[in-house]
């Protein structure tokens, strides 16, 4: 069974780190597009940062310069580490694997697969 696999979410106090982890596991045929978003209570979920298959990066403007999206030695494993934190990152963070075209599971879940999200709370 392919899930997604996340975690590293704490309360911080503001100006602290935090480091978010993910796992796409289940399947290893494919090399995958892995994003972070996250979702403040009563607003939508936005995007924060991805990592192409290729190596790419990138960020939305307001985590630029204080997070960074990294690949793990294990295939299909990624981070965030957050620095700098402020009480307006505070959110559910979710992975999101995007399987590439040509990927047997592209198929199977054309947008993709999300995990169930990580708490990151930071107070001021």
């Amino acid at each position: 069974q392919v899930q997604v696999v996340e975690s590293g979410g704490g309360s911080v106090q503001a100006g602290g780190s935090l480091r978010l982890s993910c796992a796409f596991v289940g399947y290893t045929g494919c090399v995958y597009d892995m994003s972070w978003y996250r979702q403040a209570p009563g607003k939508e979920r936005e995007f924060v940062s991805v990592i192409e298959s290729d190596g790419r990066t990138t960020y939305t403007d307001s985590v630029k310069g204080r997070f960074t999206i990294s690949q793990g030695n294990a295939k299909n494993t990624v981070y965030l580490q957050m620095n700098s934190l402020k009480p307006e990152d505070t959110a559910m963070y979710y992975c999101k694997t995007e399987p590439p075209p040509g990927c047997p599971l592209k198929r199977v879940a054309p947008l993709g697969y999300w995990g169930r999200g990580t708490q990151v709370t930071v107070s001021s």
